[in-house]
């Protein structure tokens, strides 16, 4: 009769060369993602931070069919001269006015008043964007 041998129970005895390197890809992976979630944050907040003016419209009025006023919150640094660009739309979405508008208020938050002139009856105003001068 001959003798029947068993291999080992598996796991037992420590982990095999698979789990080893599972184990490796897995903390590679971890600390590739970790990089890459930091790499994103780093560029969003250079990005957010290097804004030195931005706006928000918070209301407008159509006056006629040659003005619309518009109620802007500009945001920048004090000291700082902002220039925002505004953009007028009619009911088809043909621009019908466009307008930059200069802030050279010492302080870091206005709040403004303009009129933007158009050429036929505005429905929408859009707020192009905002850049420091010169």
């Amino acid at each position: 009769m001959g003798t029947v041998r068993e291999g080992l129970p598996e796991g037992r005895y420590g982990r095999s060369a698979d789990d080893r390197a599972d184990r490796k890809l897995k903390i590679v992976g971890s600390l590739l993602g970790v990089g890459l979630l930091g790499l994103v944050g780093w560029i969003g907040w250079d990005y957010v931070a290097g804004q030195s003016v931005s706006a928000e419209v918070i209301k407008y009025e159509v006056v006629s069919d040659s003005e619309v006023q518009v109620h802007l919150e500009i945001r920048k640094e004090p000291g700082v001269t902002g220039v925002c660009t505004l953009s007028s739309q009619d009911k088809e979405h043909g621009e019908v006015g466009r307008g930059d508008f200069t802030f050279a208020q010492p302080v870091g938050r206005v709040d403004e008043l303009v009129t933007l002139k158009t050429t036929s009856r505005a429905v929408m105003i859009e707020l192009v964007g905002c850049q420091a001068a010169g």
